[in-house]
């Protein structure tokens, strides 16, 4: 198998520390976005979509979505479950993470593509041009914010954000916040005080050490 990723990029490190976390090595290729090497003919027979990461298989056919990358590799490496055990806990992981994905880390990214000089005619990730919409960037960081308020409140209590394990959905939080503390300078408040105890635990899961 082969890894097309781009350190530093949400959506690729989001497999890149489910990898790390279970110590699975996958030999890996770097994208240059910042050159537009997604946008290449050859990149587009992996990926028409033109988006990172990317798995290709043995067989030579792809994976291009976080979530089905992470599922596959799962099914292939079960130990360290970071999906869930049995059905109730996958359905409970597959839930948190679907929520963190759509309220935080597509928040931040929408107010960033959306404000960014170097995406004007990028606004959304892929193949085709979109254009920017200035209150929409302002909007998703309002979004984004909530999303740190409701976050620590789902904290109270639980160990982790699905629950008592470290799961994806953990991973994706901490994706976000970081991404967040970069692209829109915007970071937990001190108030987040059950985040933050949860955001320094993560600094000891292997994922992120």
């Amino acid at each position: 198998m082969k890894l097309y990723t781009c350190t530093g990029a949400p959506s690729p490190e989001r497999v890149t520390a489910y990898l790390r976390h279970k110590g699975i090595a996958i030999d890996t290729v770097e994208v240059d976005l910042r050159a537009g090497a997604h946008f290449s003919d050859d990149f587009r027979r992996l990926n028409p979509y033109c988006t990172v990461p990317v798995l290709q298989l043995e067989d030579g056919s792809c994976l291009w979505m976080t979530g089905a990358i992470r599922m596959y590799l799962e099914a292939l490496y079960p130990e360290i479950p970071l999906l869930g055990t049995d059905d109730r806990q996958r359905a409970e992981v597959a839930m948190w993470q679907n929520w963190v994905e759509f309220n935080g880390l597509y928040a931040v990214m929408n107010a960033y593509r959306n404000a960014a000089p170097g995406l004007a005619d990028r606004a959304l990730p892929g193949a085709h041009k979109t254009v920017q919409i200035s209150a929409l960037a302002e909007r998703e960081c309002q979004r984004y914010q909530c999303f740190l308020d409701d976050l620590n409140q789902r904290l109270d209590g639980a160990e982790y954000v699905a629950g008592d394990d470290f799961s994806v959905a953990d991973i994706d939080a901490r994706v976000s916040i970081d991404f967040a503390t970069r692209a829109i300078k915007i970071q937990p408040a001190a108030e987040h005080t059950r985040l933050q105890r949860w955001y320094k635990r993560l600094g000891q899961q292997r994922a992120f050490s």
